[in-house]
């Protein structure tokens, strides 16, 4: 019984113990006194960063505002810096070069250049002398893919189309002043002073010396009669008949075959062939629209030539070269159309005859025939 009520007493503290609550409250006071200086520190470590942020970003304010002081000053200095690169480069002083070379180096180099195309130039040269030595300027080497000769008319007509009125001077007389201009070089005066007369109907050969001056022989504007424009100065575009004159290309050394003369004939266009209607694919719109087109033969009831042969005689070849002569002048035929209807287009044709004569080429309009319209209003 007393053991169990020993028990149930109050724990007995030992000696000392009382001394020991004593240091526990104050180390209690002390760590109390701790966290109050703790909290105080943190207080004034959330002032303090406030403060180095302000200082941060005005000291940041400065720097940029210094960056773009410096950056404008280093653009400048930038741009100074390259033209002194430049004047450097074009002339170095010190080291007393040229686009950085020295005197010795381009000297050198002109040197080498000069010999190179020297040589060059004198190759080119020799090639060139060669060639002159295997050829004539008087007469062409090559002239086997020569074409037979073309044709072509006067006075100039914009794509050979005549329109003009009878009652209205201002639609042909252009074709009045081309033809005055053109047959200039034909006057009566002009070609019995510089040109020979020549009898007809055989060729006017001229032995010699391939370099030497030719003569030519005469093509007196008169021979045009109706259409020389010396009795009629309006070459019949008064009258709604108009002049229309054909030349023959030069050819050097051309001479008709067979010793015929080559003639003009001229028609009305009629239908195409069937082999010219074929070839209607491969050409221009120009010659499809000449060559499709289709006129009655009745449209034109009489034609005059000029000569009345209404050829190219044959005193007027061979053609020796412009070189050796000079005086020639080139025959001519001269079609006076003095009926023709009237305010509609008839579209003409007129062809080159004779032996070796080539008059039927469909992408070719000019050689050998030539092809234009006239149209005259009344």
């Amino acid at each position: 019984m007393r053991r169990q009520l020993r028990s149930r007493r109050a724990p007995a503290f030992p000696y000392g113990y009382r001394y020991r609550l004593d240091d526990q409250d104050e180390v209690n006071q002390n760590y109390l006194a701790d966290e109050e200086e703790e909290a105080e520190e943190e207080a004034r470590v959330m002032v303090v960063p406030n403060l180095k942020e302000e200082e941060e970003e005005e000291e940041e304010k400065e720097k940029e505002e210094k960056e773009e002081e410096s950056q404008g000053q280093e653009t400048s200095n930038a741009w100074w810096q390259k033209l002194h690169i430049v004047n450097e480069y074009l002339w170095d002083p010190e080291k007393r070069m040229s686009l950085a070379r020295t005197g010795q180096s381009w000297s050198l180099i002109l040197v080498i250049y000069f010999f190179f195309y020297a040589s060059l130039a004198a190759v080119i040269t020799l090639c060139m002398y060669t060639l002159f030595l295997t050829i004539t300027p008087y007469m062409p080497t090559f002239t086997e893919r020569v074409k037979p000769p073309g044709v072509m008319i006067r006075p100039f007509a914009h794509s050979l189309n005549f329109n003009f009125n009878v009652s209205e001077p201002d639609t042909w007389q252009h074709y009045v002043i081309s033809l005055n201009g053109f047959l200039q070089g034909y006057n009566d005066s002009l070609q019995e002073e510089m040109n020979v007369d020549c009898p007809p109907g055989q060729y006017f050969i001229q032995d010699g010396d391939e370099d030497e001056d030719k003569k030519a022989c005469q093509f007196k504007r008169s021979f045009l009669k109706n259409c020389s424009g010396l009795e009629d100065p309006t070459f019949g575009y008064s009258t709604g008949q108009p002049c229309i004159l054909l030349k023959m290309n030069r050819i050097v050394g051309f001479r008709p075959e067979l010793g015929d003369p080559v003639k003009v004939s001229c028609k009305v266009q009629g239908k195409p062939t069937a082999e010219a209607e074929r070839a209607v694919c491969s050409l221009t719109r120009w010659d499809e629209g000449r060559l499709g087109y289709r006129g009655d033969e009745n449209d034109i009831r009489s034609i005059n030539y000029y000569p009345e042969s209404a050829s190219f005689d044959l005193r007027y070849y061979p053609y020796y070269g412009k070189l050796t002569h000079v005086n020639y002048t080139s025959p001519l035929v001269a079609m006076h159309f003095t009926d023709v209807v009237k305010n509609q287009a008839v579209p003409v044709q007129c062809q080159l005859k004779g032996k070796g004569i080539i008059n039927d080429v469909i992408n070719d309009r000019f050689v050998g025939r030539v092809i234009f319209t006239l149209n005259i209003e009344t």
